[in-house]
């Protein structure tokens, strides 16, 4: 649903008038967006209505209300209610709309309380350090709203594999230039080549899907070099990531293209898994197929994730 008096809206946001821009956003129920198939992210500037009138006609399945970076001290406050009344504006709405809050201590949980009332599908937390930190978030954010932890610091790093540790935590997000500035890492080393992006990339996806947390890469900021994010693409589809943070439209359709399955692929998992079924309704378990050669349980839970990626 589109949002509506955006004329009203820019006189509230021109004159200053933070309070009657507030009156605007009225709470209701929305239709949790729990799908973890989203294969894009989008960053949103939840201070620019123009980027906001634009969310009907966005092809990106995930759209990241972003409250954090870009968004100044002053525009923040805006900012916000602007993210609150994009919610109650799309009570259903195909795309997972997610906001990205300020860190805890830097106005985040008093965001995370204000925004509680207009559900959105999930709020991400930059700048986690701790164990303690999520506990405290867990404590913040309504029950029915999903989790999601941007992973940018040395101490997330250190703790990956502790942070998950309640189901409503369900994405990470890998914050990589500023987890390389906290390592002391140049950003010279971020390149597809370079074995140290390499390792963090695999790390990061290894342990994330074994937390049973999506794993979403890092944004690549050169929005215009559509051939530098396709050859970081081609690597992080080879390593098994389905889906990737972005900023531009011409991006997502790049992510798309490359984390999606092709036509053959989603038809040959499709037969593996009529054959599997088909095979244990009569108590057989492993076959050999002309086609697709040995299929066993493991082969058809594989083919089952290309149907229902998560």
């Amino acid at each position: 649903m589109p949002l509506k008096n955006i004329e009203k809206l820019t006189d509230l946001i021109t004159s200053g008038n933070l309070e009657a821009l507030r009156d605007l956003a009225i709470p209701q129920f929305r239709h949790q967006n729990h799908t973890q198939s989203f294969r894009s992210a989008m960053m949103l500037s939840p201070h620019n209505l123009k980027h906001l009138t634009k969310i009907p006609t966005l092809s990106a399945e995930c759209l990241m209300l972003n409250l954090e970076d870009g968004v100044s001290a002053e525009q923040k406050p805006y900012a916000l209610a602007l993210c609150a009344i994009v919610l109650s504006s799309n009570p259903v709405c195909d795309k997972k709309l997610v906001v990205r809050v300020n860190p805890l201590d830097e106005g985040g949980a008093e965001e995370i309380l204000y925004l509680n009332p207009f559900m959105p599908d999930a709020i991400r937390v930059p700048k986690i350090r701790s164990v303690q930190e999520v506990h405290r978030i867990l404590t913040l954010v309504d029950e029915g709203i999903e989790i999601h932890l941007s992973i940018e610091t040395k101490e997330a790093w250190q703790a990956l594999s502790q942070l998950a540790f309640d189901p409503r935590i369900k994405a990470y997000y890998l914050g990589v230039l500023d987890l390389f500035a906290d390592l002391g890492l140049s950003q010279a080393l971020l390149t597809p080549e370079n074995p140290t992006a390499q390792y963090i990339l695999a790390h990061f996806l290894i342990i994330s899907r074994a937390c049973g947390v999506k794993p979403v890469s890092f944004v690549y900021q050169d929005y215009k070099n559509s051939e530098g994010l396709r050859n970081w693409l081609d690597m992080e589809k080879l390593m098994g990531f389905d889906a990737k943070g972005c900023i531009a439209p011409a991006q997502v359709e790049l992510i798309h293209e490359i984390f999606g399955y092709s036509e053959g692929e989603i038809e040959r998992a499709r037969e593996i898994v009529s054959l599997f079924e088909e095979h244990l309704s009569r108590g057989i378990s492993g076959f050999v197929d002309e086609r697709y050669g040995f299929i066993d349980e493991p082969i058809y839970k594989g083919a089952l994730a290309v149907l229902n990626p998560r």
